[in-house]
């Protein structure tokens, strides 16, 4: 199977944070803002893998800066590391006062999709070339998550249902 390069999947989209997407203080809901990074999150996974992709992970958020009503966010994805049928996602969200020009990293988060054939198995996906040093960086970081991921799937006992 072929390699890609990490910039032949990056997305970016944008969102105007509306009175529906915020909380009584008027700062955009974390689960709308999760919506939005698991879509954005989703596109570049699916865009590496050329197939239907589904959320296994969410690693990691953080949440930074509130994001005020009226203000654009900006999410950008892209590849991290790829396995076999796995593949490790960065969303970062920027937010852009569009009347002041002032913009501001928000969030962060990290997400492990699997690319899924016809059937709703998981298949292959293409490996990654890694061009710059930063995504080599990039990379040998999302092993080391990868590894504590499994390590605590490991260690969790199977949940049950009361």
């Amino acid at each position: 199977m072929d390699k890609k390069r990490i910039s032949d999947s990056k997305i970016e989209m944008r969102e105007l944070v509306l009175p529906n997407d915020a909380n009584i203080l008027g700062n955009l809901l974390g689960g709308r803002l999760l919506h939005w990074v698991d879509v954005a999150g989703a596109m570049a996974a699916s865009s590496h893998a050329q197939a239907v992709v589904a959320t296994a992970v969410i690693d990691s958020v953080e949440f930074n800066e509130p994001v005020r009503v009226g203000e654009i966010i900006i999410l950008r994805a892209h590849l991290t590391w790829v396995g076999r049928t796995s593949m490790e996602v960065l969303v970062e969200v920027c937010s852009e006062n569009y009347l002041t020009g002032e913009t501001k990293l928000t969030n962060r988060a990290y997400i492990t999709f699997v690319a899924l054939d016809e059937n709703g198995k998981p298949k292959p996906v293409p490996g990654l070339i890694l061009e710059t040093e930063e995504e080599k960086a990039e990379f040998e970081e999302a092993k080391k998550r990868r590894e504590l991921r499994l390590a605590k799937r490991s260690l969790s006992k199977e949940p049950k249902c009361v």
